[in-house]
């Protein structure tokens, strides 16, 4: 039995750049090597299953992920993970449990190619994530 989202394309473009921005937030607190980090955390992304999944899958681009800092990234980022968590628990509160994990599941994956464990910054920038799905 298949499950379906019904999503507008505005809420898949939240989605995706909720996902795809918290690997890249990862990738930018990553010091050594962040491309390898933010490949790492999109493969975890585009291998999720279910309704979530085929979302992140979506061969459409995923805007405003640029800027001039990661504040300014940031900025866009963390309100777009609350924002997706928030539409996810209104329509289908179990797929929202399932964006958050496969959230966590991306931003581990790209956090575990710095050698060493997790640095303060990318510990902090985690937690930063965290709070932001935690908050809707």
């Amino acid at each position: 039995m298949t499950v379906t989202l019904t999503l507008t394309d505005q809420d898949k473009s939240t989605l995706r750049t909720a996902a795809y921005g918290a690997v890249a937030l990862i990738a930018a607190a990553t010091t050594g090597s962040p491309h390898k980090a933010a490949a790492h955390g999109s493969v975890a992304l585009a291998t999720a299953v279910g309704p979530v999944g085929h979302v992140l899958a979506e061969r459409s681009a995923v805007k405003d992920l640029g800027g001039r800092s990661v504040a300014d990234l940031a900025d866009r980022v963390l309100p777009a993970l609350t924002a997706a968590m928030g539409l996810l628990k209104e329509r289908r509160p179990a797929e929202a449990d399932d964006f958050r994990r496969i959230v966590l599941v991306a931003v581990e994956t790209a956090a575990q190619v710095r050698k060493g464990g997790p640095g303060a910054v990318l510990a902090d920038m985690t937690r930063r994530i965290t709070g932001a799905l935690d908050a809707a």
